[in-house]
């Protein structure tokens, strides 16, 4: 696959991924930030290697390349305006669309064409900024972002907690997410028991986009300090749900029809960074903070990324005969399948 072929798609410089998965994964849609963050300045992130800026323009969201087309500055660096965001160098402003709307070094002359910036298409859902790298599209088809269940349901309090930054590959950090395997001991502190370690049988299934799986067990969801843990009848359904390339969700079943809800959106900054999103919604505990979900969830999280960050090899193998198996691991190997199913290589990288 080369450029030629796919016009609205740029390797950036710098690529961190084979180049055939690069413009696989440009083609999907991935969370590049919080909105309540991009309010009082510009923010600058990145997403599969390619430096971005977001900013706010008469009320228009804007991303696009951090970059001034004038000297190369990241437009980051500058500075929130009336109208737009203005760079750190020689002032030149940039407003809705990604129009230059200001040189100051020659107010009076027309703006060339080419210090325009071209935006990347966005949209805003639960709470967070999503982009694609392929300019082709303006706004996401039905089922390219994943759904979160019950979220702006009446009586659910719906939470977009902090984002997570992660020393390690999408794809290794959301097959940890699937993991059912892992509860007793990365997650002894916060909300899984040490004595409870056996997988029962669980069988996931096939969906448009990726797929679902179902899981019962006796391990409490509660946290480890929560007085409420003590319930050794009640049976807990884990109810996962995989979204192809690097999104999934867990629907939590509570005692007394309660439900909590987490989303893991991993943002591959490249292939060996990732940023990670979780929006997450209950209908129970909903006069709680909104600082004891932070809290809890940055914990779970934490516990996780030093697992994931530790692992080897880097990537993800997606070739079967390259990691040994155990019956527990029914979810990671249709997610390997499924990555696989995408085009993309035995490795994301070496």
């Amino acid at each position: 696959m080369t450029a030629a072929l796919v016009p609205n798609l740029a390797i950036p410089r710098n690529c961190t991924f084979a180049h055939d998965d690069w413009f696989i994964l440009a083609r999907h849609w991935y969370p590049i930030a919080l909105a309540r963050d991009v309010e009082q300045r510009p923010v600058g992130t990145k997403l599969l290697d390619q430096p971005l800026v977001i900013y706010r323009a008469d009320g228009e969201l804007v991303v696009a390349p951090d970059i001034c087309p004038h000297r190369g500055v990241p437009l980051s660096m500058g500075k929130q305006v009336p109208g737009g965001v203005e760079c750190a160098y020689h002032g030149l402003r940039f407003g809705p669309g990604g129009q230059c709307t200001h040189v100051p070094a020659h107010p009076s002359r027309d703006i060339p064409a080419r210090m325009h910036l071209v935006p990347f298409p966005h949209i805003e859902r639960y709470g967070l900024i999503w982009t694609c790298l392929d300019r082709s599209v303006e706004c996401p088809e039905p089922g390219m972002i994943i759904d979160i269940p019950h979220w702006g349901e009446a009586g659910y309090q719906c939470v977009v907690c902090p984002s997570v930054d992660i020393h390690a590959f999408a794809g290794r950090q959301v097959e940890g997410f699937l993991d059912v395997a892992h509860f007793a001991f990365v997650h002894k502190e916060t909300f899984g028991d040490p004595d409870i370690s056996e997988v029962p049988p669980y069988s996931p299934v096939r969906t448009e986009n990726g797929f679902e799986a179902e899981y019962w067990s006796s391990v409490s969801n509660y946290p480890v300090e929560d007085h409420r843990r003590a319930m050794p009848t009640f049976q807990w359904l884990r109810h996962f749900r995989c979204h192809l390339p690097f999104s999934a969700t867990i629907e939590i079943h509570f005692p007394n029809d309660g439900r909590f809800v987490v989303m893991n959106a991993a943002s591959p900054v490249s292939a060996k960074e990732t940023r990670l999103f979780a929006p997450t919604c209950r209908n129970f505990d909903t006069d709680r903070p909104e600082d004891e979900i932070y809290e809890f969830t940055r914990r779970i999280f934490e516990e996780d990324k030093a697992i994931v960050e530790a692992q080897i090899p880097e990537c993800l193998p997606l070739d079967p005969d390259l990691e040994a198996h155990i019956p527990a691991d029914m979810s990671s190997l249709m997610y390997r399948r499924g990555l696989r199913a995408l085009g993309l290589g035995e490795f994301f990288y070496c």
